[in-house]
């Protein structure tokens, strides 16, 4: 297996080279800014990079550096490495498929952990850090995409989910069946839905209410 590194702290660069070594894997080149990244990338065409997040000239150019890769040199697996977790810049990187992963520098420690991402992400997975997914889960739970709808109206939306007619709901709930219209027209405002012609919004309803679960 062959890498490219790059990273503007020298000690890291150095450090991180000499673990992968250590594993059996070439490192055939170093970097201290991300242009200098992508070109060594160009010229070697190793099985993986691994990046910094923050690298000259500025404070992403390492995850710029990571999507030029990814699009250029499809076949170059991408393992960014940040001091924090940046939700946003991860999602970016993550988005594409295989070959990518988003690590915490502090996870450099558990060498074989570290090693096994690696190779993961050379291989064509995709690694992702505990604490990035647990970012993501509580960012989930703090945007709740239902908050606007009365218990009722979710009481209404949940029957709409296990496929009740209006009819059906109202016999449910034991409402008068233009009440639960209501509730539904109250629904699909809140959550704007709005009407086309080539989506039903009482089905784009449910998929809400389904993905909020």
């Amino acid at each position: 297996m062959r890498a490219v590194l790059a990273d503007d702290d020298v000690l890291l660069r150095e450090g991180l080279a000499g673990l992968l070594e250590q594993a059996g894997i070439e490192v055939v080149g170093k970097a201290g800014d991300a242009d200098t990244a992508v070109a060594l990338v160009g010229r070697t065409a190793p099985d993986i990079a691994i990046l910094d997040v923050r690298m000259p000239p500025d404070r992403t150019a390492g995850l710029t550096a990571a999507e030029t890769i990814r699009s250029r040199h499809p076949g170059t697996g991408v393992l960014v490495l940040s001091a924090h977790v940046a939700v946003e810049h991860a999602l970016q990187l993550l988005s594409a498929e295989g070959g990518v992963g988003y690590l915490l520098k502090n996870r450099v420690t558990d060498v074989a952990s570290f090693v096994e991402a690696v190779q993961r992400v050379a291989a064509g997975g995709s690694v992702v850090d505990p604490d990035l997914v647990r970012e993501l889960v509580n960012a989930r739970r703090r945007v709740d995409p239902l908050a606007p709808l009365s218990p009722r109206e979710r009481e209404v939306l949940a029957l709409m989910a296990e496929g009740r007619s209006n009819a059906g709901i109202a016999q449910q709930l034991w409402l008068a069946e233009g009440t639960v219209e209501k509730h539904v027209r109250s629904i699909l405002a809140k959550l704007e839905l709005p009407e086309t012609e080539g989506d039903h919004r009482r089905v784009l309803a449910v998929v809400r209410y389904l993905e909020a679960r």
